[in-house]
Protein backbone atom coordinates (compact mmCIF):
# COMPACT_ATOMS: atom_id res chain seq x y z
CA UNK A 1 0.00 0.00 0.00
CA UNK A 2 1.53 3.37 -1.24
CA UNK A 3 1.11 6.88 0.55
CA UNK A 4 -1.74 9.37 -1.08
CA UNK A 5 -1.10 11.35 -3.54
CA UNK A 6 -0.88 14.78 -2.99
CA UNK A 7 -1.62 17.57 -4.91
CA UNK A 8 1.14 20.17 -4.04
CA UNK A 9 4.24 18.77 -1.61
CA UNK A 10 4.37 19.41 2.08
CA UNK A 11 7.00 21.88 3.53
CA UNK A 12 9.97 20.03 4.36
CA UNK A 13 9.45 20.32 8.26
CA UNK A 14 6.11 18.57 8.21
CA UNK A 15 4.80 15.24 7.44
CA UNK A 16 3.43 15.29 3.69
CA UNK A 17 -0.45 15.38 4.04
CA UNK A 18 -2.87 13.83 1.51
CA UNK A 19 -4.87 16.85 1.54
CA UNK A 20 -3.95 20.67 1.25
CA UNK A 21 -7.32 21.83 1.31
CA UNK A 22 -10.63 21.25 2.54
CA UNK A 23 -12.49 18.10 1.79
CA UNK A 24 -10.94 14.06 0.27
CA UNK A 25 -11.00 14.50 -3.52
CA UNK A 26 -7.62 16.11 -3.57
CA UNK A 27 -5.70 12.80 -2.08
CA UNK A 28 -6.38 9.20 -3.23
CA UNK A 29 -4.25 5.97 -2.45
CA UNK A 30 -4.91 3.59 -5.80
CA UNK A 31 -6.41 0.28 -6.05
CA UNK A 32 -5.85 -2.75 -8.22
CA UNK A 33 -9.15 -3.64 -8.63
CA UNK A 34 -12.30 -1.03 -9.27
CA UNK A 35 -12.69 1.96 -11.73
CA UNK A 36 -11.98 4.49 -9.20
CA UNK A 37 -8.74 5.49 -6.78
CA UNK A 38 -10.14 5.52 -3.02
CA UNK A 39 -10.03 8.67 -0.80
CA UNK A 40 -8.19 9.23 1.98
CA UNK A 41 -10.91 10.72 4.08
CA UNK A 42 -14.23 9.76 4.37
CA UNK A 43 -17.55 10.08 6.59
CA UNK A 44 -18.74 6.94 8.36
CA UNK A 45 -22.66 6.96 8.71
CA UNK A 46 -23.50 3.99 11.29
CA UNK A 47 -24.90 6.20 13.05
CA UNK A 48 -26.98 7.76 10.38
CA UNK A 49 -30.95 7.08 11.17
CA UNK A 50 -29.88 4.61 14.07
CA UNK A 51 -31.87 6.59 16.67
CA UNK A 52 -34.89 9.27 17.21
CA UNK A 53 -35.80 11.29 14.71
CA UNK A 54 -34.44 13.98 15.81
CA UNK A 55 -30.86 12.55 15.48
CA UNK A 56 -32.17 11.48 11.56
CA UNK A 57 -32.90 15.09 10.96
CA UNK A 58 -29.54 16.33 12.68
CA UNK A 59 -27.69 13.23 10.70
CA UNK A 60 -29.13 14.36 7.21
CA UNK A 61 -27.90 17.98 7.59
CA UNK A 62 -24.39 16.69 8.43
CA UNK A 63 -24.41 14.32 5.59
CA UNK A 64 -25.69 17.42 2.99
CA UNK A 65 -22.76 19.48 4.70
CA UNK A 66 -20.39 17.66 4.02
CA UNK A 67 -20.80 17.06 1.01
CA UNK A 68 -20.74 20.45 0.11
CA UNK A 69 -17.59 20.61 2.08
CA UNK A 70 -15.72 18.74 -0.46
CA UNK A 71 -16.23 15.37 1.10
CA UNK A 72 -16.93 12.56 -1.75
CA UNK A 73 -16.17 9.41 0.32
CA UNK A 74 -19.58 7.94 2.16
CA UNK A 75 -19.41 4.81 4.38
CA UNK A 76 -22.44 2.90 5.27
CA UNK A 77 -23.84 -0.29 5.40
CA UNK A 78 -27.13 -2.21 5.48
CA UNK A 79 -27.36 -2.85 9.29
CA UNK A 80 -26.90 0.95 10.19
CA UNK A 81 -30.51 1.68 11.44
CA UNK A 82 -31.84 -1.76 9.63
CA UNK A 83 -31.23 0.06 6.45
CA UNK A 84 -32.32 3.51 7.21
CA UNK A 85 -28.92 4.92 7.13
CA UNK A 86 -28.50 3.39 3.15
CA UNK A 87 -32.04 4.84 2.35
CA UNK A 88 -31.22 8.33 3.79
CA UNK A 89 -27.94 8.84 2.34
CA UNK A 90 -29.36 7.46 -1.30
CA UNK A 91 -32.01 10.51 -0.85
CA UNK A 92 -29.48 13.18 0.16
CA UNK A 93 -27.15 12.33 -2.71
CA UNK A 94 -29.87 11.89 -5.21
CA UNK A 95 -31.30 15.34 -4.39
CA UNK A 96 -27.70 16.98 -4.45
CA UNK A 97 -27.86 15.68 -8.39
CA UNK A 98 -23.76 15.15 -7.46
CA UNK A 99 -22.14 13.33 -10.58
CA UNK A 100 -21.79 9.38 -9.35
CA UNK A 101 -18.37 9.84 -11.42
CA UNK A 102 -17.49 12.46 -8.46
CA UNK A 103 -18.43 9.97 -5.30
CA UNK A 104 -17.14 7.06 -3.49
CA UNK A 105 -19.85 4.82 -2.05
CA UNK A 106 -19.45 1.80 0.48
CA UNK A 107 -21.50 -0.18 1.83
CA UNK A 108 -21.51 -3.91 3.64
CA UNK A 109 -23.24 -7.09 3.75
CA UNK A 110 -23.94 -8.08 7.36
CA UNK A 111 -22.28 -10.46 8.87
CA UNK A 112 -26.04 -12.65 9.19
CA UNK A 113 -25.71 -12.39 5.38
CA UNK A 114 -23.30 -14.42 3.94
CA UNK A 115 -24.97 -17.10 2.06
CA UNK A 116 -24.97 -16.86 -1.58
CA UNK A 117 -28.48 -15.74 -1.84
CA UNK A 118 -28.48 -13.69 1.08
CA UNK A 119 -25.34 -11.74 0.02
CA UNK A 120 -27.53 -10.98 -3.61
CA UNK A 121 -30.37 -9.98 -1.69
CA UNK A 122 -28.56 -7.72 0.33
CA UNK A 123 -26.62 -5.81 -1.84
CA UNK A 124 -29.41 -5.55 -3.96
CA UNK A 125 -31.66 -4.20 -1.47
CA UNK A 126 -28.81 -2.08 -0.63
CA UNK A 127 -28.44 -0.04 -4.20
CA UNK A 128 -32.29 0.44 -3.80
CA UNK A 129 -31.96 1.86 -1.14
CA UNK A 130 -29.10 4.11 -2.20
CA UNK A 131 -30.88 5.05 -5.37
CA UNK A 132 -27.69 3.69 -7.86
CA UNK A 133 -27.43 1.27 -10.28
CA UNK A 134 -23.96 -0.10 -8.53
CA UNK A 135 -22.06 1.20 -5.26
CA UNK A 136 -18.27 1.81 -5.59
CA UNK A 137 -17.15 -0.89 -2.54
CA UNK A 138 -19.05 -3.63 -1.05
CA UNK A 139 -17.38 -4.40 2.21
CA UNK A 140 -18.31 -8.26 4.19
CA UNK A 141 -19.28 -6.43 7.32
CA UNK A 142 -17.55 -9.08 9.14
CA UNK A 143 -16.76 -12.67 8.93
CA UNK A 144 -18.96 -15.71 10.36
CA UNK A 145 -17.25 -18.87 11.11
CA UNK A 146 -20.08 -20.77 10.47
CA UNK A 147 -20.36 -19.63 7.12
CA UNK A 148 -17.79 -20.90 4.15
CA UNK A 149 -15.71 -17.27 2.90
CA UNK A 150 -15.63 -19.08 -0.70
CA UNK A 151 -19.38 -19.03 -0.38
CA UNK A 152 -19.56 -15.51 0.19
CA UNK A 153 -17.03 -14.45 -1.94
CA UNK A 154 -18.20 -15.82 -5.14
CA UNK A 155 -21.49 -14.41 -4.77
CA UNK A 156 -19.44 -10.86 -4.42
CA UNK A 157 -17.51 -11.70 -7.28
CA UNK A 158 -20.40 -12.76 -9.26
CA UNK A 159 -21.97 -8.98 -8.52
CA UNK A 160 -19.02 -7.80 -9.53
CA UNK A 161 -18.72 -9.63 -12.95
CA UNK A 162 -22.52 -8.12 -13.51
CA UNK A 163 -21.11 -4.24 -12.55
CA UNK A 164 -22.89 -3.64 -9.49
CA UNK A 165 -20.10 -3.91 -7.47
CA UNK A 166 -17.31 -1.81 -8.39
CA UNK A 167 -14.55 -3.74 -5.87
CA UNK A 168 -14.72 -6.08 -3.09
CA UNK A 169 -13.54 -5.66 0.64
CA UNK A 170 -13.84 -7.10 3.90
CA UNK A 171 -14.16 -5.18 7.61
CA UNK A 172 -12.84 -6.72 10.72
CA UNK A 173 -10.60 -9.85 9.32
CA UNK A 174 -7.77 -10.85 10.24
CA UNK A 175 -4.53 -11.67 8.30
CA UNK A 176 -5.74 -15.74 7.86
CA UNK A 177 -9.59 -14.53 7.14
CA UNK A 178 -7.98 -11.86 4.55
CA UNK A 179 -6.09 -14.70 3.12
CA UNK A 180 -8.61 -17.21 2.61
CA UNK A 181 -11.31 -14.27 1.30
CA UNK A 182 -8.35 -13.86 -1.20
CA UNK A 183 -7.79 -17.12 -2.51
CA UNK A 184 -11.86 -17.60 -3.16
CA UNK A 185 -11.50 -14.78 -5.83
CA UNK A 186 -10.95 -16.18 -8.93
CA UNK A 187 -11.17 -13.04 -11.25
CA UNK A 188 -10.33 -10.01 -8.77
CA UNK A 189 -9.25 -9.33 -5.67
CA UNK A 190 -9.85 -7.88 -2.33
CA UNK A 191 -8.79 -4.18 -2.23
CA UNK A 192 -9.78 -3.31 1.47
CA UNK A 193 -10.11 -4.42 4.83
CA UNK A 194 -11.59 -1.69 6.90
CA UNK A 195 -10.34 -2.27 11.26
CA UNK A 196 -10.88 -0.30 14.18
CA UNK A 197 -7.76 1.99 13.76
CA UNK A 198 -6.41 4.82 15.99
CA UNK A 199 -3.54 6.13 17.91
CA UNK A 200 -4.59 4.39 21.65
CA UNK A 201 -6.25 1.17 19.82
CA UNK A 202 -4.01 -0.10 17.12
CA UNK A 203 -3.91 -4.25 18.01
CA UNK A 204 -6.30 -4.45 14.81
CA UNK A 205 -4.37 -2.02 12.35
CA UNK A 206 -1.14 -3.03 12.87
CA UNK A 207 -2.08 -6.64 12.94
CA UNK A 208 -2.66 -6.70 9.14
CA UNK A 209 -0.74 -3.46 8.26
CA UNK A 210 2.03 -5.51 6.78
CA UNK A 211 0.35 -7.70 4.56
CA UNK A 212 -2.22 -5.35 2.99
CA UNK A 213 0.85 -3.57 2.32
CA UNK A 214 2.69 -5.52 0.74
CA UNK A 215 -0.40 -7.29 -1.42
CA UNK A 216 -2.01 -3.49 -2.26
CA UNK A 217 -4.72 -3.99 0.35
CA UNK A 218 -6.05 -0.45 1.47
CA UNK A 219 -6.35 -0.64 5.39
CA UNK A 220 -9.69 1.74 6.30
CA UNK A 221 -9.21 3.41 9.83
CA UNK A 222 -12.60 3.44 11.31
CA UNK A 223 -13.23 5.05 15.23
CA UNK A 224 -9.96 7.05 14.39
CA UNK A 225 -10.41 9.72 17.02
CA UNK A 226 -12.00 7.23 19.78
CA UNK A 227 -15.11 8.30 20.00
CA UNK A 228 -13.69 11.78 20.31
CA UNK A 229 -11.31 11.48 23.21
CA UNK A 230 -8.86 11.71 20.72
CA UNK A 231 -10.23 15.59 19.53
CA UNK A 232 -10.07 16.30 23.08
CA UNK A 233 -13.57 15.30 24.47
CA UNK A 234 -13.70 13.99 28.14
CA UNK A 235 -10.36 15.99 28.41
CA UNK A 236 -11.86 18.20 30.72
CA UNK A 237 -14.54 16.51 33.21
CA UNK A 238 -16.93 15.09 30.65
CA UNK A 239 -17.33 11.17 31.13
CA UNK A 240 -18.58 8.83 27.84
CA UNK A 241 -22.12 8.54 28.02
CA UNK A 242 -23.56 4.50 28.21
CA UNK A 243 -24.05 4.48 24.94
CA UNK A 244 -20.34 5.24 23.75
CA UNK A 245 -19.49 2.98 26.56
CA UNK A 246 -21.21 0.26 25.25
CA UNK A 247 -19.55 0.38 21.40
CA UNK A 248 -15.92 1.22 22.97
CA UNK A 249 -16.40 -0.75 26.22
CA UNK A 250 -12.54 -2.50 25.94
CA UNK A 251 -11.28 1.31 25.77
CA UNK A 252 -13.34 3.53 27.97
CA UNK A 253 -13.68 0.89 30.65
CA UNK A 254 -13.61 2.84 33.91
CA UNK A 255 -10.69 1.24 35.57
CA UNK A 256 -8.82 2.60 32.40
CA UNK A 257 -10.39 5.18 31.55
CA UNK A 258 -7.93 7.77 33.73
CA UNK A 259 -5.16 6.70 31.84
CA UNK A 260 -5.97 6.96 28.54
CA UNK A 261 -7.66 10.59 29.56
CA UNK A 262 -4.18 11.43 31.21
CA UNK A 263 -2.26 10.53 27.93
CA UNK A 264 -4.56 12.30 25.70
CA UNK A 265 -3.83 15.29 27.37
CA UNK A 266 -0.25 14.72 26.66
CA UNK A 267 -1.42 14.45 23.29
CA UNK A 268 -3.42 17.79 23.42
CA UNK A 269 0.11 19.25 25.11
CA UNK A 270 2.50 18.40 21.66
CA UNK A 271 -0.55 19.49 19.49
CA UNK A 272 -0.30 23.40 21.22
CA UNK A 273 3.03 23.06 21.07
CA UNK A 274 2.98 22.50 16.98
CA UNK A 275 0.45 24.95 16.60
CA UNK A 276 -2.16 22.16 14.81
CA UNK A 277 -5.51 20.77 16.47
CA UNK A 278 -5.47 18.13 18.33
CA UNK A 279 -7.45 15.30 16.30
CA UNK A 280 -4.70 16.85 13.58
CA UNK A 281 -2.26 14.06 15.20
CA UNK A 282 -4.81 11.27 15.30
CA UNK A 283 -5.60 11.56 11.79
CA UNK A 284 -2.13 12.03 10.35
CA UNK A 285 -0.66 9.57 12.43
CA UNK A 286 -2.97 7.35 10.65
CA UNK A 287 -2.14 8.78 7.08
CA UNK A 288 1.50 8.39 7.63
CA UNK A 289 0.60 4.66 8.31
CA UNK A 290 -0.83 4.08 5.40
CA UNK A 291 -4.34 4.02 6.30
CA UNK A 292 -7.72 5.45 4.61
CA UNK A 293 -9.89 7.23 7.43
CA UNK A 294 -13.63 7.04 8.18
CA UNK A 295 -14.12 9.89 10.47
CA UNK A 296 -18.11 10.20 12.30
CA UNK A 297 -19.79 13.27 12.77
CA UNK A 298 -23.59 14.00 14.11
CA UNK A 299 -23.14 17.95 13.33
CA UNK A 300 -22.31 20.02 10.60
CA UNK A 301 -19.63 21.77 12.79
CA UNK A 302 -17.77 18.48 13.46
CA UNK A 303 -17.42 17.77 10.08
CA UNK A 304 -15.73 21.41 9.57
CA UNK A 305 -13.46 20.82 12.69
CA UNK A 306 -12.59 17.01 11.27
CA UNK A 307 -11.56 18.61 7.57
CA UNK A 308 -9.98 21.81 9.06
CA UNK A 309 -7.45 18.69 11.32
CA UNK A 310 -7.18 17.13 7.98
CA UNK A 311 -5.69 20.63 6.31
CA UNK A 312 -3.30 20.88 9.21
CA UNK A 313 -0.03 18.34 9.14
CA UNK A 314 1.75 18.08 12.25
CA UNK A 315 5.65 17.63 12.13
CA UNK A 316 7.50 14.36 11.54
CA UNK A 317 8.62 15.06 15.52
CA UNK A 318 5.17 15.71 16.70
CA UNK A 319 3.87 12.10 15.40
CA UNK A 320 7.00 10.71 16.55
CA UNK A 321 6.00 11.79 20.07
CA UNK A 322 2.53 11.27 19.80
CA UNK A 323 3.76 7.41 19.13
CA UNK A 324 5.59 7.19 22.10
CA UNK A 325 3.15 8.61 24.25
CA UNK A 326 0.66 6.00 22.41
CA UNK A 327 2.65 3.31 23.18
CA UNK A 328 2.15 3.91 26.78
CA UNK A 329 -1.37 2.88 26.68
CA UNK A 330 -0.78 -0.19 24.92
CA UNK A 331 1.81 -1.19 27.78
CA UNK A 332 -0.60 -0.49 30.56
Amino acid sequence: MTKPKTKAPAPKSKTAAPARSKGSSGATYPMKAGPKPHPALGLGLWGLGRWSREDEVKTRATAEHALRAGVTWFDTAEVYGTGRSERLLGDVLTRSKTDPAKLFLTTKVSWEHLRAGQVRAAVVGSLQKLERRSVDLVLVHAPDAHVPIAETMGALETLWKEGKVGAIGVSNFSVEELADARAALKETDVVVNQVVYNLFDREDGDGVLDYCRKNGIVVEAYTPLLRGLLAGRYLDGETPSPEVRRFAHHLLERDRFDTLVAHARSIRDLAKEDGVPMASIALHWLRRRGAAVIFGASRPEQVDAVLDAWAHSPSDATLDRADAIAKEVTRA
